[in-house]
């Protein structure tokens, strides 16, 4: 039968009806109305804003209470747009100056809005045009235009086939129970509509390209979110094997429950850490909830990215001292503003770059921008006096950004004790392996401070040159290269040298193919999603140290990612099925 392969977002196995959504582009026919409307057409404006806000609110909040903060919060970007009186001046003004309707000023304007993040550089900032898209939607809505929606004529629940999904339309299908999976043409895995669609368990492929145009509306699909395929019109056998997918998926998740409060240990003995990976300070119960001994990766770049002014040490104090102690005498690892590449400001202010990936960004970001550097450092070391706080910096390439990063710290340090505040001293430091060289120089870092976390996510795209966000060439990034997986012996080796802990916490970390090996490489760490944190833990505790070691040895051997693989399967398997 005919099987598309994409990129599997959000793991698990669907069987069912196909409908295909045709592209909702939202399309207004212009008119224009007298000068004695022009009061009324503005005052349906003002309606349609204050009815959007009235609605999004406690959306946002009922995807809180189901998912949790952390996914409620995509929609914060719509709160804050539509209490933003800019735009609605704006809007008002076309009506006033060109006598645009109400719903063709604001098409007008949002088009124009929504172009403005479709031509930006960054993947990052590009996401938002579908949440533009969205609250246009929602404004036309309110002000009585024609916006044609098929997702609202569904009756039973059925695998969605579209160009793209907007999070509105992925949320509004969930909450109605409507929806059993979803394939799209477009998208990629730091996707908002994949990020929701794996928090909420909804299994997903996307970036097929071409699905819409090989599935009709009734056809019967198979969406398997595991391993990015999609299966059309499947026959009898294959319909028979994936039914039994996903039942055994539906035992592991149940057994996975059990997992919570026992050690994350080889049945012989050798405890492997566990932590979590976090953005706001709400995920850390989630975190813990799973099992998690820590937060071992606490991403503050976020608290940057939001419209409005960068937050001050006050802000930044209060979100660090809320982190620290829901995690209570756990570890908390706070990594710096990891800004540039594809997260930029969205307010501007910053020099376009050719290559933003390879220009200013990260520490060395952080180091040219000394006095919001020092501002985030000084709440970092404030917030320390409360619990067990240590500092990561990110993307460090070089022993001199160490050494210059750690000055910055100890004259902080040094303001804050001479202005009578209590902090933890010292407060270990750390550094995030994620470019080759890094790695290279592992030992030496390692020298000069007390741990390495390795960032596969951009290990992996720095060493291999893949932009793991272009869909052309996304096949191409993977944790099973030779090369990185070599990096990571070399790293764990020299971490050992140089007396200084490592850990691991890119998305490596959290896939279950890659346990076994990385505990076989020597890693006793492992930082990752709180979704991941049980499966891992299974696996960890169905093996020994000598089945880690034999598997190591196995898989330094290979020259290529599917030999790697195709053995990793093979041993994840022989330990607990398919999984």
């Amino acid at each position: 039968m005919p099987l598309k392969r994409g990129i599997g977002v959000s793991a698990g196995v669907v069987i069912g009806d196909a409908v295909v959504l045709d592209t909702e582009e939202v399309r207004i026919p212009r008119r224009t109305v007298s000068k004695n409307e022009i009061a009324h057409e503005m005052e349906l404006v003002n309606k349609a804003f204050a009815a959007a806000q009235a609605e999004v609110v406690p959306e946002r909040e009922a995807l809180a209470a189901r998912a949790g903060n952390e996914l409620a919060d995509i929609f914060g970007f719509h709160e804050r747009w539509l209490a933003d009186p800019k735009p609605r001046k704006e809007i008002c003004g076309l009506i006033e100056s060109r006598l645009y309707s109400a719903a063709y000023a604001i098409s007008v304007f949002m088009r124009k809005y929504r172009r403005r993040f479709q031509e930006m550089n960054s993947p990052y900032l590009q996401e938002r045009a579908k949440d533009v898209l969205d609250i246009e939607r929602r404004l036309l809505h309110h002000v009585g235009g024609e916006v044609r929606s098929e997702l609202a004529e569904l009756e039973t629940p059925v695998i969605v086939v579209a160009h793209d999904l907007t999070p509105t339309q992925l949320v509004m299908l969930e909450k109605t129970k409507r929806i059993l999976g979803f394939a799209t043409d477009a998208g990629g895995s730091t996707s908002h509509t994949a990020i929701l669609a794996a928090g909420l368990g909804i299994p997903a492929v996307v970036g097929l390209e071409d699905i819409t145009s090989h599935v009709s509306s009734g056809d019967t699909l198979v969406v398997d979110g595991l391993h990015g395929v999609v299966v059309i019109n499947p026959d009898a056998a294959q319909r028979e094997d994936y039914d039994s997918q996903a039942a055994h998926l539906l035992e592991v998740r149940a057994t996975l429950e059990e997992l919570r409060d026992v050690a994350s240990e080889t049945r012989d003995g050798e405890r492997v850490e566990l932590l979590g990976n976090i953005e706001f300070p709400s995920e850390v119960p989630g975190c813990l909830e799973k099992g998690a001994t820590g937060i071992g990766l606490f991403r503050t770049e976020f608290l940057f990215l939001q419209d409005g002014p960068h937050p001050d040490e006050e802000a930044q104090y209060e979100v660090y001292r809320s982190a620290v102690e829901q995690v209570g005498d756990r570890p908390l690892v706070i990594r710096t503003m990891d800004l540039g590449g594809d997260k930029i400001h969205p307010g501007g202010g910053w020099e376009a770059e050719k290559n933003p990936f390879l220009g200013l960004r990260s520490i060395r970001y952080s180091l040219q921008n000394l006095t919001m550097f020092r501002a985030q450092l000084r709440a970092i070391v404030r917030a320390s006096a409360k619990g067990d706080v240590r500092v990561m910096f990110p993307l460090i390439s070089r022993i001199m950004e160490l050494r210059q990063a750690k000055f910055v710290l100890n004259l902080v340090m040094e303001e804050l004790e001479e202005a009578g505040y209590e902090f933890r001293s010292p407060i270990p430091v750390g550094v995030m392996v994620e470019t080759p060289a890094a790695a290279i120089c592992a030992r030496e870092l390692a020298q000069e401070c007390d741990f390495l976390s390795i960032g596969t996510n951009d290990l992996i795209q720095y060493t291999l040159a893949v932009d793991r966000s272009n869909e052309r060439v996304a096949q191409l990034y993977t944790p099973a290269d030779p090369s990185i997986i070599r990096l990571i012996r070399g790293v764990v080796r020299d971490a050992a040298s140089g007396d200084a802990k490592v850990s691991i916490c890119g998305e490596m970390a959290g896939d279950p193919i890659f346990t076994i090996l990385l505990v076989g490489l020597g890693l006793r760490s492992l930082s990752m999603a709180a979704s991941h944190i049980p499966l891992v833990k299974k696996i960890i505790r169905s093996i020994t140290l000598a089945d880690a070691e034999r598997v190591k040895r196995r898989v330094l051997s290979f020259e290529t990612e599917r030999e790697v693989l195709n053995y990793l399967r093979d041993e994840t398997r022989k330990v607990w099925g398919d999984i």
